[in-house]
């Protein structure tokens, strides 16, 4: 895959090394009265309270602060982080595949949002709770942000046998187009679903999330490779190959020895590699509604 010297998006957020809360910090329109109030009567009778808290546990001062007028701790940089070159190359591709979805996407739908790319390390904290790396690359729907440890591309290449560049690509392509779903109020629909079907329906439901997403992902590929040419020999292959290393029934294979169909979320090897696939061949969103498909 050829991105090297390429656009680089500039919708990425580097957290790798961070932790604490990430939250929204305090408004500075809180400030005016909280700062009224620690001047009153009252107000000193509340520092000389907080500053025996602050005595007795050694609570940050900041924290305290922003949790009494509702806010959440900041990131707190513990340590200045060094990816390896290996690492940072791959921060570095994955912002140019980035940059080239919002290309398309921008043509393709009007009003396009384009979504924040969240680099983490370990654990991360998102509108959609706490996630640790072992959660793998995912889309959270309430801030828009998709969220990717970069260890996940070496457990492809040496776990799951889905190696190359293009595989790596595939996979944010396919978390961008759970944003795309975000906009065009799929997802809404699904959500709406849950608790009103049985969790093997439910299930089947959130099959055909995936899919879509893969066709979306194919989609995309498809219309960058049309305006760039940025795929080389092997690149198809090598997404075909990694959407089907992580289909359901070979994830539960080789977890457990068994298949389980009702347990499947995200579709089969056979069926991620179509709908990719159908995708890339078409390159037309109006042939991925996979929701109506009789077929899978």
């Amino acid at each position: 895959m050829k991105w090297r010297g390429r656009r680089k998006s500039s919708n990425i957020e580097d957290r790798r090394g961070q932790t604490g809360g990430g939250g929204r910090g305090i408004s500075p329109m809180l400030l005016i009265p909280l700062f009224r109030l620690l001047f009153s009567k009252a107000g000193l009778v509340i520092v000389a309270v907080v500053a025996l808290l602050l005595f007795l546990t050694g609570t940050n001062p900041i924290e305290l602060l922003q949790r009494f007028v509702g806010g959440e701790p900041q990131y707190a940089q513990t340590t200045e982080y060094q990816p390896s070159p290996e690492e940072q190359a791959l921060a570095e591709q994955t912002a140019v595949v980035l940059a080239d979805t919002e290309d398309v996407w921008n043509k393709l739908m009007q009003g396009y949002r384009e979504p924040t790319l969240v680099l983490f390390s370990g654990q991360v904290n998102s509108a959609c709770g706490l996630a640790s790396a072992a959660t793998g690359p995912f889309y959270c729907p309430g801030d828009e942000n998709l969220y990717i440890d970069l260890s996940f591309f070496n457990e492809m290449d040496h776990k799951l046998g889905a190696e190359g560049d293009f595989a790596q690509a595939y996979v944010v392509g396919h978390e961008v187009g759970h944003h795309v779903q975000k906009l065009t109020g799929t997802m809404e629909k699904v959500n709406a679903m849950r608790g009103r079907l049985s969790e093997v329906e439910f299930n089947k439901l959130m099959v055909r999330v995936e899919l879509q997403a893969d066709f979306y992902a194919g989609v995309w590929a498809h219309h960058t490779q049309r305006t760039t040419g940025f795929m080389e020999p092997g690149d198809l292959e090598e997404a075909l190959n990694a959407a089907s290393a992580i289909g359901d029934d070979r994830l539960q294979k080789r977890a457990t020895g068994r298949v389980v169909p009702d347990s499947f979320t995200h579709g089969t090897s056979a069926q991620r590699v179509r709908w990719f696939r159908k995708g890339f061949e078409t390159g037309d969103v109006r042939q991925g509604d996979t929701f109506s498909a009789a077929a899978l």
